[in-house]
């Protein structure tokens, strides 16, 4: 799979994602802080990685920043996405089962090694539920996405 990664810090957890997620077989393509000389303002690297997924150059991202509350909205501003800020399993999980997220908010500060292995086993562990209303909500995001476009 094709991950692309942003961070506005070059923290250890930022470069742990990297790794595991390489070590994982996935392709990561890395923004912000990640890759030098690159822009690492958090609105700006979390929005060119959220990009890259809806331009079919990535499958999902993961997005990070201190909180990572600003990587989730910037990332939520490009039509298309949905990001979920996640600090746990169980909230992976479900963003991508209930909410068919496709891309992953984390915390630089909250999330550990063995929290940040536990998110990626249930996000990538997830499927997009088939049920008829968690599908009609999903649907009501896409038209909310539009109807902003079209203003």
């Amino acid at each position: 799979m094709r991950i692309s990664v942003s961070s506005d810090m070059d923290e250890p957890v930022a470069r742990l994602l990297v790794a595991e997620l390489r070590r994982r077989g996935h392709d990561v393509r890395e923004h912000g802080a990640l890759r030098p000389g690159a822009d690492a303002r958090w609105a700006v690297c979390s929005e060119a990685a959220a990009r890259e997924v809806t331009e079919g150059a990535a499958d999902q991202a993961v997005v990070c920043c201190w909180t990572g509350t600003g990587a989730s909205i910037a990332a939520n501003k490009v039509p298309g996405v949905r990001a979920a800020l996640c600090t746990d399993a169980a909230t992976a999980d479900g963003a991508r089962r209930w909410n068919d997220a496709n891309v992953l908010a984390l915390s630089l500060r909250l999330t550990s090694e063995p929290v940040l292995k536990e998110i990626l086993d249930a996000w990538f562990a997830a499927e997009p539920s088939q049920d008829p209303e968690d599908r009609q909500n999903v649907a009501r995001v896409g038209r909310l996405d539009a109807a902003r476009d079209a203003s």
